[in-house]
């Protein structure tokens, strides 16, 4: 690799650069090539369990593949919006800006920050028994989201969050702490800006 570039390696190599060393049953090259045949078998649907499966490669081993190919995946993967600040929420939501009634949205992210969706789970004014966490997270379950977070719309362009809101936002925190799937912000849109319930209001990113 060093003389030659990385793009100079076959499949087997780059395989065998990743492990670093076999173990008492295979050499890294054996162990690359077992790996290598499920992988072209299994493509996108691999699992660690499936590598787990080829003998002499444990969890480690396993781990260290999986997770070669998933930082990859990430780096190369330009199919998704990636969520790195406020900004980017209001870019993506800028219609619900000016709507006249409020919408409350939920969006799902993976563990790279990447955008898997956007929902609007409720319409009208928020209120916590209407704003149920079976709703919310219904959607972050079924894409299998690491994080969400959670948006809505304030038509009367107070830009503060209302007793309600923090209500709301506290109960869902509960429920994604019992689900394990995080909750990074609260967004309150306006007409004429935004703002973070989790700057402004401690709640549960004490």
């Amino acid at each position: 690799m060093a003389e030659r570039g990385v793009t100079a390696l076959s499949d087997m190599e780059l395989l065998m650069v990743v492990l670093g060393s076999g173990n008492s049953r295979h050499d890294v090259r054996r162990l690359s090539e077992m790996i290598h045949r499920v992988l072209e078998e299994k493509k996108e649907a691999i699992t660690i369990n499936d590598l787990k499966e080829i003998p002499g490669i444990g969890l480690a081993k396993a781990s260290q593949v999986m997770a070669a190919l998933e930082y990859g995946r990430r780096r190369l993967d330009q199919t998704y919006e990636k969520i790195r600040k406020k900004e980017d929420v209001v870019s993506l939501l800028g219609e619900y800006r000016t709507k006249k009634q409020e919408h409350f949205l939920v969006l799902t992210l993976d563990g790279a920050n990447r955008l898997i969706g956007k929902w609007v789970v409720f319409i009208g004014t928020l209120n916590a028994s209407m704003v149920h966490p079976r709703e919310v997270f219904a959607h972050a379950i079924s894409d299998r989201a690491a994080s969400i977070i959670l948006v809505h719309n304030h038509p009367s362009g107070q830009l503060e969050a209302s007793k309600e809101d923090m209500t709301v936002t506290e109960r869902l925190c509960r429920a994604g702490e019992l689900l394990g799937i995080d909750i990074l912000d609260h967004i309150i849109l306006t007409a004429q800006a935004s703002l973070s319930m989790k700057e402004f209001y401690p709640l549960c990113w004490k």
